[in-house]
């Protein structure tokens, strides 16, 4: 079984996840998704997709406590990783969010993905909470949502091959 399993403040990236959970199904694959923060046990797992929004620079803290507790299980199974970057089509916020992906998991050198991937995310200021809404900068950002449904769904299709048992990358 292929568990799907994202970290999400406010639904983007669970729809993500579902999108990726749905083409590997077409390809007659048994998947689960499910949000990390329920996931206690990933002996029934033959791979692994994680997804997370960076948000405020940083990893989800669901995905960041995820990987934490489920490092040597990690260890054992085929990974893939997607992440939900830039609200706009800009191309630096597009570096920008690449070089915070990938200072995220420089923290986690255990953490081997066969297939890492940055997506742009969606962002509506209505839905920001305490004390996001104090920040001016967030505040005056427009609303976006730049999630590109064939470049996720065609990164998903890939996916099977990569998560074969054995094609993990050794340490």
């Amino acid at each position: 079984m292929i568990l799907v399993t994202y970290a999400t403040t406010h639904g983007s990236t669970r729809e993500v996840a579902q999108a990726v959970g749905t083409e590997l199904r077409a390809k007659h694959l048994q998947v689960e998704v499910a949000d990390c923060k329920n996931i206690r046990d990933l002996e029934s797992c033959d791979a692994v997709i994680l997804g997370a929004p960076l948000y405020m620079f940083r990893l989800h803290g669901h995905a960041r406590r995820f990987l934490s507790r489920n490092q040597n299980a990690l260890q054992s199974v085929p990974v893939a990783m997607f992440a939900l970057g830039p609200f706009h089509d800009v191309e630096k916020e597009w570096n920008e969010a690449r070089g915070q992906l990938d200072k995220e998991l420089a923290k986690y050198p255990w953490f081997k993905p066969v297939s890492v991937e940055l997506f742009g995310g969606k962002f509506d200021p209505a839905n920001m909470r305490m004390p996001y809404k104090l920040i001016p900068a967030l505040k005056q950002m427009g609303e976006g949502d730049i999630r590109d449904w064939d470049a996720i769904r065609a990164w998903a299709a890939g996916l099977p091959r990569l998560l074969k048992p054995g094609s993990e990358q050794s340490p």
